[in-house]
C-alpha cells in the first residue's frame, strides 16, 4: 500500500468515525438510541468507496449524494447516513436483530447493501435490486471494490417477484413508494418485515411493517424523504404554484384552482393558537398525519404546503416546516399549520389562514391540534391490506385506496403521553 493510499484510508476512517458520532448525537436528540450492531457496521463500511469521484469530506457528510439525474429530477442517490441508520435500526428492532436473516433491498447503491451484509453475518444473505441498469452496474462495481463479493445484485423491476418462490425475512426499500405491490408482501416470510418509505397525503414516513397473513401492520415509523420509485410502481406527484416560491403538493387526486388560492393568500392573515406548552421532543410529524386524517374528512381539500426560503423571509407564508406543512383549501379560506411560538424552552401550536372565513378555518385547525394534544400526542398506526378487502374487514381509521391495496391510518389515544 502506497503512502498516499494509507493516508487516504486513515483520513477516511477519521471522517467515518466522526460521522457516526454525529449520527449517534442526532439519534439522541430525537429520543432514539443507535443499536450497537448498526454502529459497528457503520464504523466499518467505507462509504467513500460507494461515492467514487466525490471528495472524502463530501462522502462523509451526513447528507444524501445524488448519483443519477434525469433532467431536473434526481432518480438515484446514496442515502443520507442518519436515515440509513434509522431504517436499519427499525428493521433490526422489528426482527429482534438481523444476524442470519435473508434480506432483499429494493433500490440499490451498494452502500446500504454492504451495511446489511455486515449485519446479517455469514449465515445470512443480501440481494439488492434496481430497475436502472446503470445503477445496478455501479452498485456491483462499488461492492466489489469494497470487498463485498457475496452480495447478489439484480437489475429488475421489483414491483414483480425477484426470484419466484423465494422469501425473505426483511425487505427494505430505499426509494419513495406510493403503493405496496403484492410481490413485496408475498416475498416476506410469515412474520417478515417490510421497511418502506411510504407516501400518504403527500408526506413520506419510513414504516417498519410486519406481515400478518394478508396484511402488513406497522411496528415503527420515522420521518424521511427519498427519490421516488421508478418502473411500474412510479407515481407522479403534482405541484401547484400559488405564489412566488409557494407551492402545494398534490398526491391524492386533489382538484384545486391555483389562481383562486393565490387570491385567498393575498388577503390579510388570521391566526389561532392552541394554548398548549409542549417540549422540544414532541413528534410533530405524528401531528401532521393526525391533521391529514381529520382534515381529509372535513370540507375542503387537504394539501401539503411547501415554500422556498425567500417566500418565508418575505412574509408571504410562515409554515411549520417549509418542506411540507399540512394545509386545507376551501372556497372561502386557505389555512395551514403555523410556525411554532416559543416561550422559554416550550412551544405552542397554531394555525394561519387567509380569506373571508380565515378566522373560522384557523380555529377549526386548532381544534384538531388540541384534540391531538388532549389524546396524549398519539402516534399513527398503519395497516396495509389487499385492494379487494371488504370495508367490514378494515380497521377503524382513514382509508386510502391504492391500486394494489388499502392503506388504513388510525390513532390510539395514549394516556401515558398526555402533557
Amino acid at each position: 500500500m502506497s503512502v498516499d493510499t494509507a493516508n487516504r484510508a486513515e483520513r477516511a476512517a477519521e471522517l467515518r468515525n466522526a460521522l457516526v458520532d454525529e449520527i449517534i448525537a442526532d439519534h439522541a436528540a430525537k429520543g432514539l438510541a443507535m443499536r450497537a450492531d448498526v454502529e459497528r457496521a457503520m464504523r466499518k463500511v467505507p462509504r467513500d468507496l460507494f461515492t467514487p469521484g466525490v471528495a472524502l469530506e463530501e462522502a462523509y457528510r451526513n447528507t444524501a449524494i445524488i448519483t443519477v439525474r434525469r433532467g431536473e429530477e434526481s432518480i438515484s442517490s446514496v442515502s443520507a447516513p442518519y436515515l440509513i441508520a434509522e431504517m436499519l435500526g427499525q428493521a433490526a428492532d422489528a426482527l429482534g436483530g438481523l444476524e442470519g436473516r435473508d434480506v432483499l433491498e429494493i433500490g440499490s447503491g451498494g452502500y446500504n447493501a454492504s451495511l446489511l451484509r455486515e449485519l446479517v453475518g455469514p449465515a445470512g444473505s443480501v440481494t439488492t435490486v434496481d430497475v436502472l441498469p446503470e445503477v445496478a452496474e455501479r452498485a456491483s462495481a462499488c461492492l466489489a471494490a469494497a470487498g463485498y463479493h457475496d452480495v447478489t445484485v439484480v437489475c429488475a423491476d421489483a414491483q414483480h417477484p425477484i426470484e419466484p418462490g423465494r422469501r425473505y425475512d426483511l425487505i427494505i426499500v430505499t426509494a419513495g413508494a406510493w403503493d405496496i405491490p403484492p410481490a413485496w408482501r408475498e416475498q416476506l416470510t410469515d412474520d417478515g418485515v417490510l421497511v418502506v418509505p411510504l407516501r400518504t397525503f403527500g408526506m413520506t414516513r419510513s414504516w417498519a411493517l410486519r406481515r400478518s397473513g394478508d396484511r402488513l401492520v406497522s411496528h415503527s415509523h420515522r420521518l424521511c424523504g427519498f427519490v421516488s420509485v421508478q418502473g411500474d410502481g412510479a407515481h407522479q406527484m403534482r405541484y401547484a404554484d400559488i405564489a412566488d416560491g409557494v407551492h402545494l403538493r398534490l398526491d391524492e387526486n386533489q382538484r384545486i384552482d391555483p389562481a383562486a388560492i393565490a387570491g385567498l393568500l393575498a388577503q390579510p392573515r388570521e391566526e389561532a393558537w392552541a394554548g398548549v406548552s409542549l417540549p422540544p421532543r414532541t413528534v410533530l410529524a405524528d401531528l401532521d398525519l393526525w391533521l391529514a386524517a381529520r382534515l381529509t374528512r372535513g370540507p375542503g381539500e387537504f394539501v401539503v404546503l411547501t415554500a422556498q426560503e425567500s417566500a418565508i423571509k418575505s412574509g408571504i407564508v410562515a409554515p411549520a416546516w417549509r418542506f411540507g406543512t399540512p394545509a386545507v383549501v376551501g372556497r372561502d379560506a386557505f389555512c395551514y399549520r403555523s410556525a411554532l411560538r416559543w416561550t422559554d424552552r416550550m412551544f405552542d401550536l397554531g394555525a394561519y389562514a387567509h380569506g373571508p372565513k380565515a378566522a373560522t378555518a384557523a380555529g377549526g385547525m386548532v381544534e384538531h391540534i388540541r384534540a391531538w394534544v388532549d389524546a396524549g400526542c398519539p402516534s399513527p398506526v398503519l395497516c396495509v391490506l389487499p385492494a379487494h378487502t371488504p370495508p367490514g374487514y378494515l380497521p377503524d381509521g382513514v382509508v386510502l385506496q391504492r391500486r394494489h391495496g388499502r392503506i388504513v391510518i388510525t390513532f390510539t389515544p395514549d394516556e401515558k403521553r398526555r402533557p
